[in-house]
């Protein structure tokens, strides 16, 4: 499950605004901001909706590395 960290730092990586993520996503503005505001996994978010940011970044070249254990990040995906 990513964070709302994670969240803050993809956006940040591809220079998304909240704004692109909600559109790019088909969430509401508003749900974006709750996570964001999380470090770790946000308990007021569906697991629905935090499927659907991660796809979503994942098909811009986003990959989640790390586990809550270990320390959650983000990283651009190597084209091959």
């Amino acid at each position: 499950m990513i964070t709302g960290a994670q969240v803050r730092a993809a956006k940040a990586l591809i220079r998304w605004s909240g704004s692109d993520l909600a559109d790019q996503a088909g969430v509401s503005l508003s749900s974006i901001r709750r996570i964001e505001a999380f470090d770790g996994v946000p308990d007021s978010a569906s697991v629905k909706v935090l499927h659907a940011i991660q796809q979503t970044f994942e098909d811009a070249g986003v990959e989640f590395i790390g586990s809550l254990e270990e320390g959650p990040g983000v990283r651009l995906k190597l084209k091959k």
